[in-house]
């Protein structure tokens, strides 16, 4: 299926969870980005009934996956993407029907990680998923889906440039196959996989993907060689393989046919269903508001591979000794390390900022001085100074607070980018809203995005996602490897 000429992102933040309370108007025509935050508080918490309690309660809460498609704030605080788009438009759909003048019903964005989409909803932490979920008898049996957003949705195979031809379905016996186990393409491949064990044919290996990584990362992964085979809606594919040369769409080789695509509520919102349906036959893909919204909100961002996957992968190799050596001297994982050189730098020793700061590891020469390291153009002394920086910053500020191992190190890197005295803050005003001050995702993140923006939220966010990249390089090259940090909500 076609929907006009998308372009989709690939920075797909790991949750978030509060960050929708920067509300779309609270009541309030005039109410600005700021004082939304201050409005709303923390968490709306848990909730459950239908239309008639949402319109008393004057909010609905949406849950959306964080990405920079679907929802995402930009850097001058204000609510974007497709999801958002959605939403905001029936807002005024409802609100107009309503006719409560300024007393509006607002939209509340929740955004979450996909696996905790459903769950979310059942427990009564929001009211309504917009989240371009496929329809499958699974989640119809725990949720009501509304009428489709878009219709005739094909799940088809996409392949990476080094994978073995496929001529059917039947070729995938053996193979490996990336797939988010929350995903409607997971339960395609299994059903795939028990026609598979009837037939005594060999089973495919599902390689879990993290479970914030959108159709957008996974492909991008298969473009750049690290996996071999995925499978993507049809629409998308179609848009990736203009974005990713690399891709190879499989358009005969369906898993699933036919698919729908939908807003879901719980079984016990009758009315929110109804007025949603009302909505999307004006709304959905192939109305005019559906198709300009699509094609204003799915654009490119591209992460994996700003540069040739072959010159990506030698200077991954190059670098690699330097990074194990001393992952090992300051006792950090050496793929962590070099994942936050490729955010910094792309690995390049001959990046400057206009900051002045220098190399693969972006740190200013005082910096440096500091960690008893004088010449940081010097690659070898460039990546030293870097990790001693990060053990540094581990010891001094984290060493003794009451985290895990993977949270002091998620909190040095935010305070390698934003600074510790900053970072210190956002914890207190964490913990004074009733957020875990000793937990990075979906927690103090919220107030990251709130205070900084997108930056620090997505330095963390893409260290997170290069560490799998390059554990996935190290593997196919041989190198040694180590494990993966834990996945946020996974």
């Amino acid at each position: 299926m076609t929907i006009g000429r998308y372009k989709l992102s690939a920075i797909a933040i790991s949750g978030l969870i509060a960050l929708g309370l920067l509300l779309t108007g609270c009541g309030r025509d005039d109410a600005q980005p700021d004082e939304l935050a201050d409005f709303a508080g923390p968490l709306v918490g848990t909730w459950h009934g239908d239309l008639d309690g949402m319109i008393e309660r004057r909010q609905i809460r949406a849950l959306v996956p964080y990405s920079r498609t679907f929802f995402f704030v930009d850097g001058r605080g204000s609510q974007r993407g497709l999801s958002h788009a959605f939403m905001e438009a029936f807002e005024d759909f409802l609100n107009e029907r309503l006719e409560l003048g300024h007393l509006r019903v607002s939209v509340v964005y929740v955004p979450v990680t996909r696996d905790r989409l459903i769950p979310w909803l059942l427990e009564g932490r929001g009211d309504v998923i917009a989240a371009n979920l496929t329809i499958t008898e699974t989640r119809a049996a725990r949720v009501s889906f509304t009428e489709p957003l878009a219709r005739e949705v094909r799940e088809i195979l996409v392949s990476g440039p080094a994978a073995e031809s496929v001529a059917t379905l039947d070729d995938l016996a053996g193979r490996t196959i990336f797939v988010r186990p929350d995903s409607s393409f997971f339960e395609s491949l299994t059903e795939l996989n028990r026609n598979f064990r009837a037939r005594g044919l060999a089973l495919m290996h599902l390689e879990p993907a993290p479970a914030h990584f959108e159709v957008g990362d996974v492909l991008e992964m298969v473009n750049a060689g690290l996996v071999d085979h995925a499978v993507a809606d049809d629409y998308l594919a179609e848009f990736w393989a203009r974005v990713l040369p690399d891709l190879i769409v499989h358009e005969d080789l369906a898993l699933r046919e036919a698919a729908d695509i939908a807003f879901a509520v719980r079984p016990d919102s009758p009315e929110l269903k109804a007025v949603l349906d009302q909505f999307l036959h004006t709304h959905r893909a192939g109305t005019l508001f559906g198709n300009v919204t699509f094609e204003r909100f799915l654009q490119d961002t591209r992460w994996v591979l700003e540069e040739g996957r072959e010159q990506q992968t030698a200077r991954f190799r190059r670098m690699a000794d330097l990074f194990q050596h001393y992952g090992s001297e300051y006792d950090l994982d050496w793929l962590l390390l070099i994942a936050q050189g490729y955010q910094e730098s792309r690995l390049n020793q001959d990046a400057r900022s206009a900051a002045g700061a220098v190399g693969v590891m972006q740190l200013l020469p005082t910096t440096a001085e500091q960690m008893g390291i004088d010449d940081i153009s010097d690659l070898s002394s460039n990546i030293q100074a870097g990790a001693r920086y990060l053990r540094w910053m581990i010891d001094r500020y984290y060493a003794d607070e009451p985290m895990d191992e993977d949270n002091r190190l998620l909190f040095a890197l935010a305070s390698y980018n934003a600074g510790p005295r900053r970072v210190r803050e956002m914890r207190r005003t964490a913990e004074a809203e009733g957020l875990d001050p000793n937990v990075w995702f979906d927690n103090v993140e919220y107030i990251a995005a709130r205070v900084i923006g997108r930056e620090t939220v997505e330095y963390v966010s893409n260290i997170f996602k290069y560490h799998i990249a390059f554990k996935l390089i190290a593997e196919s090259q041989g190198l040694a490897s180590s494990p993966v940090m834990s996945a946020p909500n996974s």
